[in-house]
């Protein structure tokens, strides 16, 4: 494999896994902040219990972002350095805001929050975790309009004499109209993944361990039960808001990137109207149809709002591009952008109807905190509990997918119409390349084993028992030592 590929592959490697504490941090932050201000506003011992328990879990994960998201940083300039120097004036000014402003933000009051308990009142202790909620938004919002200016650039100007893009409006990098669609999208997307995993875990101990006759037991599926609504709710809500926010920027993205949405439906010619397929079987680079289940007009109504709208082809696009830039192919691996949106799509709206089938046993159950009142019987028992597990799975693997397809369909730019991916890898060895992501994999697997033990381990401990008023207790121990 060339230099390029292999840094391709491990920038992809890295950022994915990365990426997948990014929206569980995000939308759980706010959950915790959420369960924190029902217990003030009520006074209810279930909704501290619940912060409790799900804010270990947050914890755990923040921490984990935190390490993996460092190599990022690292890779700019290790893989990338052409790239680093072409656009390092534009790049650099919101990654640096989100690292001094948005990171440390979280980072602070988070603190705060970790060994504020008994220490801090208990309304300022719940506005800790909120703004740590707001910090970890504010990060994907610079970190995001960083991509985003990558998707199509904006307020800047080319200097010939040092090759270098330089930064001219920075207002219009951070209202960037691809921003502003893909922001709202990817915490939609972030909510959607937080709302199944807080869901799923509640459903899990209502499933394996329904409420006994003692009040211990009881409290403890009356509290999940109600985290189990929270979530299920979020993630239908989320999913609404996900579907919303991605029509709209389907929109902007054919207005932008026309390649990225013909590559989507591997459509090679322009058609009026477009017809979107939800299932193809063709030759292995996507350019030959042999069978497909289609649904006329759709693929105009994603792209220009109209059923009826005009949609411009792959083969278009390229004559087009090749008399703008140059010789060469304009095009992505179109397999690769077609299976990734309909995942994307196909997997996010599965989550959403398992945490829809959810509400409705928990709406339905005869027993209070007992899922099992509807004598579901041992299969349906066993095709609940699988659902229940593969939910929070579902949405993760939406989100990046929807990563997957953003990066991959914007090939063979690496900033839209100024520099080409080959262009901007460094002047490594393939054997340097390939050394450090194999040292980086290897990492990132044990990381992967230490993540998915911890959050098992807590998810599974269940509740703790709030001591009595006035009691000794040393409650920040267990969030101290996750920390």
């Amino acid at each position: 494999m060339s230099v390029l590929e292999l840094s391709r592959w491990q920038f992809g490697i890295t950022t994915v896994y990365h990426f997948l504490f990014v929206p569980i941090t995000i939308g759980l932050a706010f959950l915790v902040a959420g369960f924190e201000t029902a217990w003030l506003r009520s006074g209810d011992e279930r909704w501290l219990r619940l912060t409790k328990f799900y804010g270990k879990l947050f914890l755990i994960n923040f921490a984990m972002g935190v390490v993996t998201g460092i190599v990022q940083e690292f890779q700019f300039g290790m893989n990338w350095s052409a790239y680093s120097r072409f656009v390092g004036d534009i790049f650099g000014a919101p990654l640096a805001i989100e690292a001094l402003l948005a990171f440390f933000m979280e980072s602070t009051f988070l603190g705060l929050w970790i060994f504020g308990w008994d220490r801090l009142s208990p309304r300022l202790h719940a506005a800790c975790m909120w703004l740590t909620a707001v910090g970890t938004m504010l990060s994907a919002y610079f970190i995001l309009a960083a991509n985003s200016w990558m998707q199509h650039p904006v307020g800047y100007h080319y200097n010939p004499a040092t090759h270098r893009e330089e930064l001219t409006n920075f207002v219009a990098v951070l209202t960037n109209p691809t921003q502003l669609v893909t922001f709202p999208h990817t915490i939609a997307g972030a909510f959607l993944v937080a709302g199944a995993l807080v869901a799923a875990v509640a459903l899990w101990h209502l499933i394996r361990r329904p409420a006994g006759e003692d009040a211990a037991s009881q409290a403890s599926a009356t509290a999940f039960r109600s985290a189990a609504k929270a979530g299920a709710i979020t993630t239908l809500v989320a999913a609404v808001a996900t579907a919303i926010t991605g029509d709209i920027q389907g929109k902007i993205m054919t207005k932008y990137q026309p390649m990225k949405m013909a590559a989507a439906e591997a459509l090679w010619h322009t058609s009026k109207p477009a017809s979107f397929s939800l299932f193809t079987i063709g030759t292995l680079n996507g350019s030959k149809q042999v069978f497909a289940i289609k649904i006329p007009g759709l693929l105009s109504f994603l792209a220009t709002g109209s059923f009826g709208g005009k949609v411009d082809g792959i083969d278009n696009i390229q004559a087009l591009y090749t008399q703008i830039y140059g010789p060469g192919s304009y095009t992505p691996i179109i397999p690769v952008t077609y299976w990734s949106f309909r995942l994307m799509i196909g997997v996010g709206m599965l989550a959403a109807l398992i945490a829809l089938v959810a509400l409705w046993l928990l709406r339905r159950s005869r027993r209070e905190g007992n899922l099992l009142g509807l004598n579901l019987g041992p299969r349906g028992r066993r095709v609940l509990l699988w659902s229940v597990i593969a939910l929070p799975l579902l949405p993760l693997a939406a989100n990046s997918f929807g990563w997957v397809f953003t990066e991959m369909g914007r090939q063979p730019w690496l900033v839209f119409g100024q520099m080409k991916t080959a262009a901007g890898v460094s002047a490594n060895s393939a054997g340097e390349v390939l050394a450090s992501m194999i040292i980086l994999t290897l990492l990132y697997g044990g990381l992967a084993v230490v993540e998915v033990g911890l959050l098992l381990k807590y998810a599974r401990a269940g509740l703790a028992q709030e001591p009595p008023p006035g009691a000794a207790t040393d409650e920040d121990q267990p969030l101290e030592l996750v920390y």
